[in-house]
């Protein structure tokens, strides 16, 4: 990107800002996602910025820690590594997607059988 005078320190914090952004919609957008797909009132957790405060991306799926990352690279292991240490106990799921991709979903192997269970659940609970 290149903008006339424009210092890097400010160029630096206008791509932090588009970032936050484009995380922010990402998390707006699973969460509507989710809303339909399971018939709960999935929504953006709290800001991720406030002090010594971990919070969900997405809440509404109970028993779930819902970590979103919507970037063109992801590097799963770390992804998973944060929503271990964020989830306070909860199941930790990575949700993710980049630009023109559909979402997917990450979750450990030895997290599937509880990951299945939640879902089976939420299946149950849309049903009339």
């Amino acid at each position: 990107m290149i903008v006339r005078g424009v210092g890097p320190a400010l160029l630096s914090e206008v791509k932090a800002m588009n970032s936050y952004k484009k995380g922010y919609r990402g998390e707006v957008e699973l969460a509507d996602i989710l809303s339909t797909m399971f018939g709960v009132e999935a929504k953006r957790g709290a800001s991720p910025y406030l002090p010594g405060f971990i919070a969900r991306d997405v809440i509404g799926l109970p028993g779930v820690h819902v970590e979103v990352k919507r970037r063109e690279k992801v590097s799963l292991p770390d992804a998973l590594r944060q929503a271990r240490h964020d989830s306070g106990g909860l199941l930790p799921i990575v949700a993710h997607r980049g630009n023109g991709q559909p979402w997917a979903v990450t979750v450990l192997l030895e997290d599937l059988p509880e990951f299945a269970a939640a879902i089976a659940k939420l299946n149950n609970l849309s049903e009339p």
